[in-house]
């Protein structure tokens, strides 16, 4: 096997972290670039050790020069709680970010990967979500500075794929969850896990009969290496997600089960334009990428339990 040099950005996060870590054992040289607004060092400490792996403090708005093979461009806050924060600065991540690393990329011939979202299909009136549709997105809300910039970050990677034939990739993460999750970023799958650990009350928005469809981090980092082998003629976007769909309530309750938990569970209002469903239509990931997801709900919940276990 031939030794690539990969830059990840966000490096340092909770995806990229297990990335980065795959990509070493996988035999690659790897940079991680990260401004740690949302990643950890902590994250990545194990691997500094590793003398084919490099962790770079930079804010992908800058332009950064360095010469890889590949780029997997993750970098970006990703919970409503870290991009509603600075709301300008998220859109200048996913935006300005995606113009360097795609220059960076059309300079020195990399193939380049976006992390897009299902968050581009924004309140789908379609269901389960195919890639050929185009979103039902508010542009002036509070979660438009995230759904909107990986938009256009979509719009900027098909167009210098388009105009200076950079090799592009683009993969739309669905809901994902795992170790190494930030354990106060807002996301159902950590707020529930801890708290039934700390044996709380577990805040439910709205009625709790919205859906999502939850993967595995390891089942995400496999469709991602599987996209990035795909020939030239093949740029996305595509659904990487586990098309398995559960309410809140039923993960609720199976938090609670696999904790042992004293917690009740209590409702709250639900905010501003949340989805009310989202699940993938992975159809496109099979036939092109053969791959789907491997690890199913409770298994995942008991490694990232687990996982909680230790840092609550």
């Amino acid at each position: 096997m031939i030794k690539k040099r990969i830059l990840v950005t966000g490096g340092a996060g909770f995806i990229g972290s297990h990335l980065c870590e795959r990509l070493l054992h996988d035999g690659n040289e790897v940079i991680s670039l990260d401004n740690y607004f949302t990643g950890d060092k902590q994250n990545i400490v194990y691997l500094l050790d590793n003398p084919y792996f490099e962790a770079v403090r930079h804010d992908v708005t800058i332009p950064y020069y360095v010469e890889v093979d590949e780029i997997y461009n993750l970098a970006c806050p990703a919970s409503p709680i870290h991009y509603q924060f600075d709301a300008i600065q998220t859109v200048k991540t996913s935006v300005i970010g995606a113009i360097n690393m795609l220059g960076l990329a059309k300079r020195i011939k990399a193939k380049i990967l976006q992390a897009s979202t299902s968050e581009v299909y924004g309140d789908p009136f379609v269901h389960p979500q195919t890639e050929d549709y185009w979103g039902n997105v508010n542009p002036i809300g509070i979660r438009s500075c995230y759904d909107e910039g990986k938009r256009c970050a979509e719009t900027l990677f098909m167009d210098y794929h388009r105009m200076n034939n950079v090799d592009i990739k683009i993969i739309r993460i669905f809901n994902t969850y795992g170790p190494r999750m930030h354990p106060h970023d807002g996301r159902v799958v950590s707020n529930f896990i801890i708290q039934a650990l700390k044996n709380e009350d577990i805040t439910i928005f709205g009625d709790g009969k919205q859906t999502r469809s939850f993967q595995y981090v390891g089942d995400l980092i496999e469709g991602m290496l599987k996209m990035m082998e795909t020939d030239s003629s093949f740029v996305g976007p595509v659904n990487i997600g586990n098309p398995h769909e559960f309410t809140m309530l039923e993960l609720a309750e199976k938090v609670i089960e696999l904790t042992g938990s004293k917690s009740k569970l209590v409702f709250c209002p639900l905010p501003s334009d949340d989805p009310k469903q989202r699940k993938p239509d992975i159809s496109l990931a099979k036939s092109k990428l053969h791959w789907e997801p491997t690890v199913q709900l409770q298994e995942g919940l008991k490694k990232t339990i687990d996982y909680f276990k230790g840092i609550v």
